[in-house]
């Protein structure tokens, strides 16, 4: 009885842990097509419908079709002016410098702190205003390009780049 304890054990193991490998999804750069299918060029911010720069857009794409994208927003004329620079699509869940995002869309905007290294970014539900949570986005040392939204592959960075700034995300159960 004793000789098939140990391996009837590991094959119980084996077998528990070989699907959860198998459902973890592993997480690419998005093509330019693949942002246009997932980002509108205009989209709905609280009561109205903002342009987006659609060479701006940045994202990725898990091998289930989840993405995480964002773009700029062309705010000039609009109420949001000065309150929301970027629009973020979630579609797993993700925290992001701290704060829990649950799928759905986001507009999020930042002030710069006093001392310099450090942007306060505000999160909000795009469709209400309501503001989610904020985070505090790091100057980035070194030679990173600076770009208007840059999301990194987690197999890069797991960082949403502002800028010169950037702010750490994981995903849930991470």
């Amino acid at each position: 009885m004793k000789k098939f304890t140990l391996p009837f054990l590991l094959f119980c193991a084996v077998c528990l842990l070989a699907p959860a490998a198998a459902q973890r999804a592993t997480w690419r750069q998005a093509t330019a097509a693949e942002l246009a299918s997932v980002l509108p060029s205009r989209v709905p911010v609280e009561n109205e419908r903002i342009e987006t720069e659609m060479r701006t857009a940045s994202g990725i794409v898990d091998t289930r079709g989840h993405f995480i994208a964002g773009v700029v927003l062309i705010t000039a004329g609009y109420s949001a002016e000065g309150k929301y620079s970027h629009y973020l699509v979630v579609q797993a869940p993700v925290q992001i410098g701290g704060v829990a995002l649950a799928p759905g869309e986001y507009a999020f905007g930042w002030t710069r702190a006093s001392n310099g290294d450090t942007l306060k970014v505000h999160f909000n539900w795009a469709a209400t205003g309501a503001l989610v949570g904020t985070a505090e986005a790091h100057w980035l040392a070194g030679a990173a390009r600076v770009e208007s939204l840059h999301i990194w592959a987690p197999e890069e960075k797991s960082l949403l780049q502002i800028g010169r700034y950037g702010i750490a995300y994981k995903f849930a159960g991470e």
